[in-house]
């Protein structure tokens, strides 16, 4: 397995894996990438990481100033975080996970959030459910922050 930083002209054959995924946001999440538009949607900078075996995608998720949350002084988020039915239960999510914490951590980060419509699934991860807001979407999302 090996973790890598997304990048448009080294990494087609991933984002066409992420375009073919049956969940919704990655679709948008796909398309924010071919319209270049990840950075400006995500409030400035954005950075998508890939977990790949060879030529298939294990699991990914960005790292940004910002996800569905307009809430400035919350940053760093953990968003898009989608891990294939085939290499669920594994925990190897757990090591994107712990990548993006890392680099937060390097940047001088103390703290990440992320949002979510899951109960359960990211507490494993040590996050812990702050509160519950209106995404920029209008729907009801369940805030997590995480210690780094």
């Amino acid at each position: 397995m090996e973790i890598v930083k997304y990048s448009p002209s080294a990494h087609d054959i991933f984002l066409r894996q992420i375009e073919a995924c049956e969940w919704d946001a990655a679709k948008f999440l796909a398309s924010l990438i071919k319209e270049t538009r990840l950075e400006t949607t995500l409030g400035g900078w954005a950075e998508l990481y890939l977990l790949t075996e060879g030529n298939r995608l294990v699991s990914f998720l960005t790292l940004s100033a910002q996800d569905c949350i307009a809430e400035p002084e919350q940053t760093p988020w953990l968003g898009f975080f989608y891990t294939f039915p085939a290499y669920r239960g594994h925990r190897y999510g757990k090591i994107l996970i712990d990548h993006a914490e890392k680099i937060a951590r390097e940047r001088g980060y103390s703290e990440i959030y992320l949002a979510t419509d899951e109960v359960g699934l990211y507490e494993k991860y040590g996050f812990t459910y702050l509160e519950s807001l209106i995404d920029v979407w209008g729907e009801d999302s369940r805030i997590y922050k995480k210690s780094v």
